[in-house]
């Protein structure tokens, strides 16, 4: 892990945006995403209440992914379309893998999903992930592509390698790097993991 190289990521950000993430231009950026509307939606149609309504929230369900902005439109459409193609059983399979990823056991539950749309070829990390990093924004952590092998290799963190397949144990091992991450910048860098991970994109070239 080359701290050295994130210090002066750091040191790089705040020369031209020394509020960072309260300044104007950050704000503007980050309204964009609709984040606190976003995390607050998910916070309604994740609760173990509505969960519990089964396939009656499958519409809710997709527009979690719908009005992400960290999710592709073609992955959008992909998504929106095949969930609404399953049948019963598979719809209630989906509202069963979110609430083991969320409540019960996380692993299970992130397997029962890549195994649930790998046969469509849907089963990408943004849309595997967006659940959670919406629901523990302040733990959990989206898993884009480009961004995730772009800090990997900048950072040179050990013991972690890109796999285009989501796989739950480089998941865990990503977002325990991000947190430690995190953990070492200022905190106007860092109010939650979504504009952390954003301050990476940014500054990695």
């Amino acid at each position: 892990m080359n701290l050295t190289r994130l210090k002066n990521l750091e040191r790089d950000f705040l020369e031209v945006h020394p509020e960072g993430f309260d300044s104007e231009e950050m704000k503007k950026i980050a309204k964009k995403h609709n984040l606190g509307k976003n995390i607050e939606f998910v916070h309604k149609v994740c609760s173990k209440e509505h969960l519990d309504q089964g396939i009656n929230i499958i519409e809710d369900i997709i527009k979690i992914v719908t009005k992400s902005s960290m999710v592709s439109v073609f992955e959008k459409v992909k998504f929106r379309d095949l969930v609404r193609e399953f049948n019963d059983f598979d719809q209630q399979l989906l509202v069963d893998s979110l609430y083991e990823n969320i409540y019960g056991d996380e692993e299970k539950g992130f397997d029962m999903l890549v195994k649930l749309l790998s046969p469509y070829k849907l089963a990408k990390w943004p849309i595997i992930t967006v659940f959670r990093a919406y629901y523990n924004s302040n733990y959990d952590v989206f898993m884009k592509p480009t961004t995730v092998k772009k800090v990997i290799s900048y950072l040179e963190l050990d013991g972690i390698k890109y796999n285009s397949k989501p796989d739950f144990q480089l998941y865990k091992r990503y977002r325990e790097y991000i947190n430690i991450l995190k953990g070492q910048v200022d905190k106007r860098l860092s109010p939650d993991n979504p504009a952390f991970s954003g301050f990476l994109m940014l500054t990695i070239n």
